[in-house]
């Protein structure tokens, strides 16, 4: 295990890994290439003694630097990717539906038309004729919930 003590291994480790990102892009081995001259800086200079404390250094510094480079460039290069509103009741409410089944009175289910599909329906408690309009409340599991358009 002493050969982990040479600081020639450690260049060529890291030149290797860093010639490896060329082929293999990502960043990864851009880091343990880093993280490899890193090492090769400590056991050069007798800042690192033993090979337990070199691959220490390695994975160590490897880690830290995954991280840092990830939160410098995930600042410095903004993602184009957007998050849609992913809560469809929001989008739903205080929409206008087509009752084609009468719903209610009390628990009574119907049927609206919303979004080119049928829906089971229900009301706050009162009639809603088929062939009148009708707005969402809310959804309730897949029924919605509608009151008798105003």
């Amino acid at each position: 295990m002493d050969m982990l003590l040479n600081v020639e291994l450690w260049l060529v480790l890291g030149l290797v890994l860093a010639l490896a990102e060329i082929i293999i892009p990502g960043g990864i081995l851009v880091n343990l290439a880093i993280a490899s001259f890193i090492v090769a800086f400590g056991v050069g200079f007798n800042l690192l003694t033993t090979w337990v404390a070199a691959l220490t250094t390695w994975f160590i510094s490897a880690s830290l630097l995954l991280f840092v480079i990830y939160f410098f460039t995930d600042k410095l290069f903004k993602s184009g990717q957007r998050v849609d509103n992913v809560y469809e009741e929001v989008d739903i409410y205080g929409k206008e539906v087509l009752v084609t089944e009468t719903i209610g009175p009390g628990q009574h289910q119907g049927r609206v038309e919303f979004q080119g599909t049928s829906w089971t329906a229900l009301s706050d408690g009162s009639e809603i004729s088929a062939g009148n309009t009708a707005t969402i409340v809310c959804k309730e599991n897949i029924s919605l919930i509608v009151e008798a358009k105003k």
